[in-house]
């Protein structure tokens, strides 16, 4: 078999390193004719070689021209706009598909091409925000797909009004819409560019509006589409980064960890922005659940440096540091700054978490109230579940125990349904502090015994810590602490001196320092601010 037959057999295997390497020898041979150029740019792109690929593909668009084959040389054409103008370089991308348009405009009849040109269109109109128009574009593309069964532009169409869709409330039509270029994308004759490229679509659209359920199941399916694949680079980084969220809701935190690190590496090498930042922060928000701090701190500027907000992780993490003014600020801050109601999903829960630590509940409730809308308006089972826990939390914190527990129950259902072990065992620890503020302080222990032994098994350091001290007794609620030593705490969260301290309770400064070096002890911290932001969190103060 030589070369060429080689190169076609591999590429039809999907061995890409091999295809790509015959294909080459064959080039270097006796320049390889349009088809089998187009065959070498996927497997250059396939293997994560982005600009070879274009220039192979620009080579392939000039072949066909020149063999007066005006309609491959348009897809051609398209392609290589799309895929720059996805990576942010509008100005070549605009080019190309300008020329793809003034290519097809010279063609009478309608052909599939017509419905790959509505792309960019519906793009546009989607930008410019009309998102009813853009709709109907993408629409009007899968009606041509289905009309000319094009699996790949059916595809594209669909997944792309799908996303509209749901991105604008529309959430029923829009999933099914999803699942079903999911479908269409699967299909052997397709191009595997964009099979990839609906693939991670759909997958970030389902993670983005916290379908957990539809997410995992899509995630393995593309999963099991890159394994098959030998050598392949392409959407493998991002693939890992949704991998490593499904890894850590479900419990597998050194897996994930493992799967984030992974992803960053592939993505750094292929100059992936956007999903490099996505792959440090869910390191950093693994290492800040584990207790590894100074890991979480760099992972988290090594995501700014790529782009990317590093919230809610880092404000939690500077809650967790004893720092509560400054995880307000922050939470406070990018909410302001976020209108997209999604990406306010995703920091709401952190918000209700922060405030409460401050003893800010009316702040805090607003943040429940409107995280309950979300949930209601996307019917998302994980927004339901952590609207139920941030409730409970909030009612806690305001003395309304048994409604407090109601809503603690939801969400511990909620969070077992959904199998994510950590959100559940941190809920557990709230319905412990509800019944033991309740006198029933059997069911707290049992309560804390399950949370901690989650957490244990998780690595969770930090949550392991807290429920130590809250299982140590002493008096209820308290951490161990004597119930002086509670005095001088509340005290201390309230912003109080030692001298105010001392002349409140009637003792000495020299007693008030002793009962508060006492409290940092028993309390694992190291300033009043972190000891007044642990009593805040327990609700102590």
């Amino acid at each position: 078999m030589d070369e060429l037959e080689q190169g076609r057999a591999a590429y039809a295997r999907r061995s890409w390193k091999e295809a790509h390497e015959s294909l080459t020898r064959a080039d270097e041979a006796g320049a390889l004719g349009a088809p089998d150029l187009e065959l070498l740019a996927v497997s250059a792109y396939m293997l994560g070689r982005d600009d070879e690929a274009w220039a192979l593909l620009e080579r392939a668009h000039h072949a066909y021209l020149d063999a007066g084959e005006t309609l491959p040389a348009v897809r051609c054409a398209f392609h290589i706009g799309l895929n720059l103008s996805l990576r942010g370089e509008t100005g070549p991308g605009g080019g190309w598909l300008g020329r793809a348009q003034r290519l097809l405009d010279r063609e009478r009849r309608e052909c599939a091409e017509h419905g790959y040109m509505l792309l960019p269109v519906a793009l546009r109109q989607e930008a410019a925000g009309d998102w009813e128009a853009a709709t109907a574009t993408a629409a009007r593309m899968a009606a041509i797909g289905e009309r000319f069964a094009d699996d790949d532009l059916f595809a594209l169409g669909a997944f792309t009004q799908g996303r509209f869709m749901v991105v604008h409330r529309r959430m029923a039509d829009g999933l099914r819409l999803l699942d079903e270029a999911m479908v269409a994308a699967t299909s052997q004759a397709g191009l595997p560019i964009v099979t990839g490229i609906v693939y991670c679509g759909v997958v970030l659209t389902c993670v983005e509006t916290y379908d957990v359920r539809r997410a995992q199941e899509w995630t393995e399916v593309l999963t099991r589409w890159c394994e098959q694949q030998q050598d392949l680079v392409a959407f493998t980084g991002r693939c890992l980064v949704h991998r490593a969220e499904i890894m850590q809701l479900r419990g597998d935190w050194g897996d994930a960890l493992a799967e984030a690190q992974r992803a960053s590496e592939r993505l750094v090498a292929g100059l992936n922005r956007p999903a490099t930042a996505q792959a440090f922060y869910r390191q950093g928000e693994l290492h800040r659940l584990r207790g590894d701090f100074d890991a979480a701190d760099e992972a988290f500027r090594a995501a700014v440096r790529h782009g990317l907000e590093p919230q809610p992780g880092l404000a939690l993490l500077r809650l967790q540091q004893g720092r509560a003014d400054t995880a307000a600020a922050a939470i406070g801050r990018v909410l302001g700054e976020t209108v997209d109601r999604p990406g306010r999903a995703g920091l709401l829960a952190a918000a209700v978490e922060i405030r409460l630590g401050r003893d800010e509940r009316a702040d805090a409730r607003a943040a429940c109230v409107e995280l309950q809308e979300l949930a209601d308006e996307y019917g998302s089972e994980f927004l339901a579940a952590a609207a139920a826990h941030a409730r409970g939390a909030v009612l806690l914190a305001e003395g309304e125990l048994a409604d407090a527990l109601v809503a603690l129950r939801r969400a511990a259902r909620g969070w077992q349904e959904l199998e994510a072990p950590y959100e559940g065992a941190r809920t557990r620890a709230l319905i412990a502090l509800a019944c033991r503020a309740l006198g029933d302080g059997d069911s707290a222990t049992q309560e804390l015994e399950a949370a901690r032994d989650t957490f244990a098994e998780l690595g969770a350091a930090p949550d392991v810590a807290r429920v130590d001290a809250l299982l140590a007794g002493g008096v209820p609620g308290a951490l161990g602490l004597t119930s002086r030593e509670l005095e001088v705490l509340r005290l201390v969260a309230k912003g109080s001196s030692n001298r105010e301290i001392a002349g409140a309770l009637v003792i000495s400064e020299h007693t008030v320092a002793r009962h508060v070096q006492n409290i940092f002890a028993k309390l694992g911290v190291s300033s009043r601010t972190a000891a007044g932001a642990f009593a805040h969190e327990h609700h102590l103060a």
